[in-house]
């Protein structure tokens, strides 16, 4: 993990997910890359005579979100850690992803609320649309913990195709950075039910070519898989929830972009997601 990037608006949750960004660069001695969009109104092409876009003011605006920017790197990052700080004029989805693939970066970090659908509206859009097409890992941050640790992550599936051992091995390397126990959650549902045996066997099988750190195999039954992800985290008082998602709509796998996708609105607790 060299490179991790980080969408900032000056928000309380560019400040969580700054946070965790600076957690993250300590342990992995990653470089940081802040990155500000700034998205212009529909129509703003022309920048001529008639144009009611002022230079003087707009270069003021940059010369600030600049000085805001060199804030955040000095107040959440430790001066060790090589922090970048980017300005672009672009759709803030549009813009994250296609700045992560021109750095190569290993690692989005972004805030989300979604407490309301106002909220949803402003900010918790872009960081789904982020989820859902990012071919980069994505930690979603919803809140602040001071006393935040990676000790105990889970790593929900349902342990089935060979391309979640894809997945399964970039969520190892990240892991290993934190020496973390690693909890194994496959979720039973009324409608897709195995017996404690059956999946347990499942999960075995999925990890037996993997080098695992300390970890456990858990069954847990609920009423549907989000439910049974959340009460598990909760249970075990978990830092960190790791998923798969598949980029596209539906439930034609498991653990689509729909489960992602409901999760990253309800839990609380940080959630890291890798494309298949």
């Amino acid at each position: 993990m060299e490179k991790i990037l980080v969408p900032i608006d000056f928000s309380k949750k560019s400040e969580y997910a700054s946070k965790m960004a600076a957690r993250i660069a300590k342990k992995s001695n990653s470089v940081v890359y802040l990155l500000h969009m700034i998205e212009l109104p529909t129509g703003v092409v022309d920048m001529g005579a008639s144009s009611k876009f002022s230079i003087p003011e707009s270069m003021l605006y940059l010369r600030k979100v600049r000085e805001r920017m060199l804030e955040f790197k000095e107040k959440f990052f430790h001066k060790k850690t090589e922090v970048n700080h980017i300005i672009k004029l672009q759709n803030p989805h549009e813009g994250i992803l296609k700045y992560a693939d021109k750095i190569n970066a290993d690692l989005i970090v972004m805030g989300s609320k979604g407490h309301s659908n106002f909220e949803e509206i402003l900010i918790g859009s872009n960081t789904e649309k982020v989820v859902r097409t990012s071919k980069v890992p994505v930690i979603v941050v919803k809140r602040d913990n001071e006393k935040f640790r990676m000790r105990n992550l889970v790593f929900a599936s349902s342990f089935k195709n060979e391309d979640k051992k894809a997945v399964f091995k970039k969520f190892l390397d990240f892991a290993n950075h934190f020496k973390s126990e690693i909890h194994l959650l496959k979720v039973n549902t009324p409608s897709r039910f195995e017996s404690t045996q059956e999946a347990t066997e499942k999960i075995t099988n999925f990890i037996k070519d993997f080098d695992l750190p300390k970890y456990s195999i858990n069954i847990y039954n609920d009423a549907t898989i989000n439910k049974g992800i959340l009460n598990f985290s909760k249970d075990i008082d978990t830092d960190l929830i790791a998923l798969s998602t598949h980029g596209r709509s539906g439930l034609s796998h498991i653990f689509s972009v729909s489960v992602t996708k409901t999760l990253s609105k309800k839990a609380l607790k940080p959630i890291l997601t890798i494309r298949v």
